[in-house]
């Protein structure tokens, strides 16, 4: 009975998680707020400057904020987010907004109004007006009303203006700056002038309400009424960075990058059954239940889900069930030598936790550096990293510990090996009872090939040094500024076509690339930055041509710099943060050898990037230091076992003990090293053959990093650290003695 109701429990679990999911699944991934690269929208890093004088206060953004926000309220965005961005900056994000070019608009116009005389003095300006509305005059044509708070001050205007006759028209400006001039203004065609209407004045006018009039449709009354009564900017704005995405694109590029993610995931679902059997069921259940943590969290911190976020998500998945694959390998050692079901798994959850917790915590240290240095979409991959490990730690562990627990303490996996998927005559040849020490089935030696592997790695690194010198890398507009047009025609079209379009429609680009499947999403890079006109053309173009709304992106060179800046310190931090837990958890020698190892694996990514010409981009930059903190993880396991063996062994006398030592420790872990890095491969995989081309590079980059990482792990960290260690260990042994003088004679 007793072994049947623990089974109980264990099914009544798992359909109590099955039913959550199901029933508030889907109300709770409605629920997350979607970034702008997901539904459209679009980004923008204002740099402010002050009307009057040469600094700007806390007041001034303050009070830019404010108004920017009245001028959203006017767009009607249903979550937007404008944070002030150091002392002189302002992010402004808007996620699904249907008119981009209009809100931009909206957004920087100053809505400085002044009334002018011909010879551009200023007779009157904003803030002598009350409201503004939407009128029509008595041929039904739109108009825009304004109510004054004094009639007094615009019939001295009126009587001034009316006096200059013949040149008696009363200037209205939106916006005037220094230097334009009314007269310059009558030179350019009607829709290219910049004030808004020149009425004539044949009379002194008294009423505090007048209309101004200026070839409106409804929609242009509409916005000039509203963006009038929101108020003048009390700064400047200038686009120093931004971010179009077009809805259609957002739409196509969260729905492949989901479906490459459900692949991913059922693959490794797979994968782990497979393998490991019941314990690998049970990984599904808590895995299952982990997706779903996630997104409640994610939705909890009201956090914004951005394409490289959902990427985080199937990478996460893929990186948390290592702890299960820890937690089972340490469980089938046990088994191997000779004891019972309760015994090794009690021992190897215990023996296991302490590996798990040093490797999230380093990954996690990457993450967070990732997050505190990266901008808002790189934000989100960061965020959705650190909230995966988390709560990867709570489900991974102590839920499949419990899953697990009633099964095992049911006493039904008793002298069935198999169930863990051990046949039995594993335990019979490999069992050393006497001993207590699991022999590994792979002998392969690690360390005598380590000259190999050194040469190897250094003559990989110098031919990417040479490479570096030759081809450089190929940068992104978020490192060299310029403007980058995307956009995935609905017709198959080559590179030289796109180019030739382009050039057509008078937007010939510097340069142009692909991604995607088959190259379907088309890059076109250009060396300037666009501004707002200059991009709603683009968009207005490029639409009429292929049916689709671009995404384009511009970066000015001082931002450009300053990410460039940021990525360095970004690596450099996170690796110092690394060496100094891994120091402090285990010894110097061994961060030492982790850093070196880490560092290995970013350049082989850098150097193939090279090699390829492939874009190097912010996206790139997640992925490097993702493989840092994967990397580390890795490495972290193996050290852990070899401090372990060292305890086991209790003397070292000589170098062919530390070999032993280490080799024993790379041939216990060998198992899990290829399990985790198959696992989190598929997640990768998966996002490179199916995701969006929008992160195509970030998931190449990956794949590179997950192999070079395996690789360093097993045959370039455990090696240097053995030799660092023989070396000190020499050193102190030939240090000179003390000798006392009156015994030597």
């Amino acid at each position: 009975m007793v072994r049947k109701g623990r089974i109980a429990i264990f099914f009544m679990i798992v359909l109590l998680i099955g039913s959550v999911i199901g029933y508030f699944g889907k109300t709770t991934t409605d629920e997350i707020k979607l970034g702008l690269d997901l539904q459209g929208g679009f980004e923008i890093l204002y740099q402010v400057h002050p009307l009057e004088g040469d600094e700007v206060t806390e007041d001034m953004i303050k009070s830019a904020i404010s108004a920017l926000w009245k001028r959203i309220d006017v767009i009607g965005v249903a979550e937007p987010d404008i944070v002030p961005e150091g002392s002189d900056r302002i992010r402004v994000q808007l996620a699904g907004v249907e008119d981009q070019s209009e809100a931009r608009d909206l957004l920087s116009t100053e809505a400085n109004l002044t009334f002018r005389d011909v010879n551009d003095v200023e007779m009157m300006n904003g803030s002598e007006l009350k409201s503004a509305r939407l009128s029509y005059n008595e041929q039904n044509e739109p108009l825009v009303a304004i109510t004054l708070k004094d009639a007094k001050v615009f019939e001295d205007i009126t009587r001034k203006i009316k006096n200059m006759y013949p040149e008696n028209f009363l200037v209205i400006w939106l916006d005037y700056e220094e230097g334009d001039s009314y007269a310059a203004e009558l030179e350019k065609p009607e829709y290219a002038r910049k004030f808004i209407s020149a009425p004539r004045v044949n009379e002194v006018l008294t009423q505090k309400d007048i209309v101004i009039e200026g070839n409106f449709t409804v929609d242009e009354a509409t916005n000039l009424a509203e963006i009038l009564n929101a108020g003048a900017l009390p700064v400047k704005l200038e686009e120093i960075y931004s971010q179009s995405v077009g809805a259609k694109l957002g739409e196509e590029s969260m729905n492949k990058t989901i479906f490459a993610g459900a692949i991913g995931v059922a693959l490794i679902f797979l994968f782990m059954i497979f393998y490991y059997r019941l314990p690998g069921v049970v990984a599904v259940v808590t895995l299952s239940a982990y997706i779903y943590l996630i997104l409640v969290v994610f939705e909890g911190l009201n956090a914004v889900l951005t394409l490289p976020g959902i990427a985080a998500l199937i990478l996460g998945v893929g990186m948390a069930v290592d702890a299960n694959i820890i937690t089972y390998e340490r469980i089938k050692e046990e088994l191997r030598i000779g004891k019972t079901t309760l015994s090794a798994f009690r021992s190897g959850n215990r023996r296991s936790l302490a590996t798990i917790l040093d490797a999230n915590i380093t990954t996690i240290l990457a993450a967070g550096v990732l997050f505190i240095f990266g901008t808002s979409s790189v934000k989100g991959f960061a965020l959705m990293l650190i909230v995966s490990i988390v709560v990867s730690l709570i489900t991974a562990v102590y839920g499949s510990r419990l899953l697990l627990g009633l099964w095992v303490n049911s006493r039904y996996m008793d002298k069935k090996p198999g169930l863990f998927g051990l046949k039995q005559e594993e335990i019979k040849d490999i069992a050393n009872s006497q001993e207590g020490i699991y022999e590994p089935k792979y002998k392969f030696d690690f360390v005598s090939k380590r000259k190999r592997f050194f040469t190897a790695s250094i003559g990989f690194i110098v031919i990417g040094l040479l490479s570096l010198l030759i081809f450089g890398l190929n940068l992104g507009i978020d490192f060299v500024s310029g403007t980058k047009v995307e956009i995935t025609p609905n017709v198959s079209i080559t590179n030289e076509q796109f180019e030739s379009d382009l050039t057509e429609m008078d937007l010939k680009p510097n340069a142009v690339t692909a991604a995607g499947q088959n190259d379907s999403m088309k890059f076109a890079h250009y060396a300037g930055v666009f501004s707002k006109d200059e991009i709603a053309n683009v968009k207005e173009k490029l639409q009429d041509k292929y049916g689709v709304e671009p995404n384009v992106s511009t970066v000015s060179p001082v931002v450009g710099q300053e990410l460039a800046k940021n990525a360095f310190f970004a690596v450099l931090y996170a690796s110092i943060g690394i060496v100094l837990y891994v120091t402090i958890r285990f010894e110097f020698l061994f961060g030492i050898s982790a850093i070196v190892a880490l560092l290995h694996d970013a350049f082989f990514i850098i150097v193939l990037f090279s090699m390829l010409h492939i874009e190097v981009n912010l996206y790139f930059i997640a992925a490097v230091l993702t493989i840092v903190g994967y990397s580390i993880n890795d490495t972290i396991v193996t050290f852990d076992r070899i401090r372990e063996n060292l305890k086991a062994k209790k003397k070292v006398k000589v170098f062919e003990d530390l070999v032993d030592v280490v080799n024993l420790s790379l041939q216990q872990t060998f198992e899990r090293s290829l399990n985790t890095v198959l696992t989190v491969v598929f997640a990768a995989l998966a996002l490179f053959i199916f995701g969006s081309g929008a992160i195509s590079g970030f998931s190449f980059a990956l794949l590179v990093g997950l192999v070079a990482g395996t690789y360093s792990s097993l045959f370039i960290a455990a090696q240097l650290w053995l030799v660092l260690k023989w070396r000190a260990m020499e050193r102190e042994r030939l240090k000179p003695k003390k000798v006392d003088v009156e015994d030597e004679i």
